[in-house]
């Protein structure tokens, strides 16, 4: 894989897509599928502004691995549903965006876009480990800023964060990051971790900021050289940062392991080439019948075979 990938965090981007599209747009037997049709046109814009030679759909397998949890039993508990032994739990979701999902994943395979989730592991982990593997650059596109911690200006990987829909990107790489966080991309998951965030229920570091963080990042490197320096009585911490740290140790001790995104997924073998016809074009009608993907679907297939 030598040429442009691009991932999308694509439980992101229809979250998005449900949010910016009115409930208005419905199938022909008013089921709400603003959802679906949002994200077709997302993809029809991020292709035709940026031409990817790959893309691939990545997916939540598991949206709250236990791995994680079991580290730090917070992490996105305020958004579970219903808890599921042996399964994952089921996060809450608006009532009809849930049922648009089984469509966007049946649409996307009958296109022939790469859709890939791992069982345990996020979305962020398939897009890390994807991104590891890659030979080329590599365009994330995503509404979570979690991922900045995989942008690398020598590997030419960015994020590509949306502000508006997906007609306005931020284009995230180092020299943005060091300007609005004074970390670069590795940098970015130790400044996540002291800061913490709580729509994933990390706590941080009680009464370090971001701004603190930033600072502490930028005298001792990294989360390793501001603990080093927690033990060494004259490194330049206040005695309420040697005093907060302190106490955050058990947290600190697992936090990396959770924030940081993993890069050794054990990927599905899957082509991940742009199609440049629909895989299953008898499928894909049906579907466009059924649940009324007009336009969007009719753009995206256009900008395919263009």
């Amino acid at each position: 894989m030598t040429g442009r990938l691009m991932l999308l965090d694509t439980a992101s981007l229809y979250f998005r897509a449900y949010f910016g599209v009115p409930d208005s747009v419905r199938a022909p037997d008013g089921t709400p599928v603003n959802a679906v049709r949002g994200l077709l046109d997302f993809i029809d814009r991020l292709v035709k502004d940026h031409r990817p030679d790959h893309l691939v759909a990545c997916m939540d397998a598991d949206w709250r691995p236990r791995w994680r949890v079991d580290l730090i039993p917070t992490y996105k508990a305020h958004r579970v549903a219903e808890e599921h032994s042996g399964a994952p739990d089921a996060e809450e979701v608006p009532d009809t965006l849930a049922p648009q999902v089984p469509v966007i994943e049946e649409v996307l395979d009958a296109i022939g876009i790469a859709r890939v989730g791992v069982a345990e592991y996020e979305a962020d982990d398939v897009i890390g480990t994807f991104t590891a593997r890659a030979r080329g650059p590599v365009d994330i596109v995503t509404g979570d800023r979690d991922l900045y911690q995989l942008v690398d200006d020598e590997r030419r990987v960015r994020v590509l964060y949306p502000l508006k829909g997906v007609g306005t990107l931020q284009v995230t790489d180092e020299t943005l990051l060091r300007e609005k966080y004074g970390v670069d991309g590795r940098g970015y998951a130790d400044l996540a971790l002291l800061r913490g965030d709580p729509s994933d229920g990390l706590p941080g570091v009680a009464g370090i900021g971001e701004k603190t963080a930033s600072k502490l990042l930028a005298e001792f490197g990294d989360l390793a050289g501001i603990m080093a320096a927690v033990d060494d009585p004259g490194a330049k911490l206040t005695p309420s940062q040697r005093k907060r740290l302190t106490e955050a140790r058990p947290y600190l001790a697992v936090a990396p392991k959770v924030v940081r995104v993993a890069d050794d997924v054990p990927l599905p073998e899957v082509g991940t080439v742009l199609p440049d016809a629909p895989r299953d074009p008898a499928a894909l009608a049906g579907l466009a019948r059924r649940w009324g993907l007009g336009g969007s679907l009719d753009r995206l297939l256009t900008t395919l075979t263009s």
